[in-house]
């Protein structure tokens, strides 16, 4: 179990970073942090992995305190792999090399067995031998995910993991990597901006705002009931609706929240919005409307004109 217990930080005096965090992950959990720019993921994977001193708290894997670089020359936790934005490959090396610069040279076969299997698993076989400084950024990430676990630590600490990789081959990657660290065990915390780390692959979703931990929940729960406006639209847009324009939602607050996807065009319908823009997404059309003051986001089959009075049903 990894625990987080009332953690706090700063970089800069009387500005916390974060404050007051806890938390508590089984082993083979996989854990998605969220939250707006600045939040502090970051800077809670680096906590947890040991790259800083805690100024409050304690963090704990199984029954080992993690420390920061006052206490370990060399700081890092040694069951535990960070992967930060920056890759941290060695440029001159090749792929190859990089991947199996942690591994020991004691059973050069199985070494090699393993940096091919890593290699075919993010897809960079064919670029082996290639010095990592020629790579794009999104070739250099995938790389660097593939060295992360090529030693299998206990905790994998991801932050952004596929922020430079294309959809073409970051959708296929994506579960790969998770498919494996489930079938190893391996605890992942990923800190992201994509719902999709989140809602396809995570267990349970950590929402940060402002330094501080205001929700944690099953992944699917958390964006099926968001407890406020703020958490709902880091799974992209919503709506904040006055709860009257819906009297068969039974509720006790003054307003709703509802993704653009569960709001259908219904002539019937009491609730009439007129249409600002209609926008193609591939599958369907993001409207954008307005109901006097307000804007309303929902989901369109079809285009419609700038304009057009439509009816909405929830």
């Amino acid at each position: 179990m990894l625990r987080v217990q009332n953690v706090s930080f700063s970089y800069l005096k009387n500005t916390p970073t974060l404050k007051d965090i806890s938390f508590e992950i089984q082993e083979g959990t996989h854990i998605s942090i969220i939250g707006e720019s600045g939040c502090g993921k970051s800077t809670l994977l680096k906590l947890i992995y040991g790259l800083h001193d805690l100024e409050k708290g304690e963090i704990f894997w199984k029954d080992e305190q993690v420390l920061g670089p006052a206490y370990n020359l060399v700081p890092g936790h040694d069951r535990m792999k960070y992967l930060a934005q920056n890759f941290g490959l060695m440029p001159y090396i090749t792929v190859a090399e990089n991947v199996g610069s942690y591994l020991s040279n004691f059973y050069p076969e199985e070494k090699q067995a393993r940096i091919a299997e890593l290699l075919d698993m993010v897809e960079m076989t064919a670029f082996a031998n290639v010095k990592a400084k020629l790579l794009s950024g999104g070739q250099q990430q995938r790389v660097a995910l593939a060295k992360a676990i090529a030693h299998e630590p206990e905790v994998l600490l991801l932050d952004e993991p596929f922020s430079h990789i294309d959809n073409f081959r970051k959708n296929k990657l994506r579960r790969n990597l998770f498919n494996y660290l489930k079938k190893e065990n391996i605890t992942c915390i990923v800190a992201t901006h994509d719902k999709t780390d989140a809602l396809s692959f995570a267990d349970t979703t950590i929402v940060l705002q402002q330094g501080k931990l205001i929700s944690q929940s099953n992944s699917k729960e958390l964006y099926q009931n968001p407890p406020n406006t703020y958490v709902a639209s880091l799974f992209g847009e919503v709506n904040e609706l006055p709860a009257s324009l819906f009297p068969e939602v039974q509720t006790k607050s003054e307003t709703i929240l509802v993704y653009p996807h569960q709001l259908k065009v219904d002539e019937t319908a009491a609730f009439k919005v007129t249409v600002q823009q209609s926008y193609f997404k591939g599958s369907h059309y993001l409207v954008v409307a307005k109901h006097e003051e307000i804007s309303v986001f929902f989901e369109s089959l079809e285009v419609l004109e700038n304009g057009v009075l439509v009816g909405l049903v929830f």
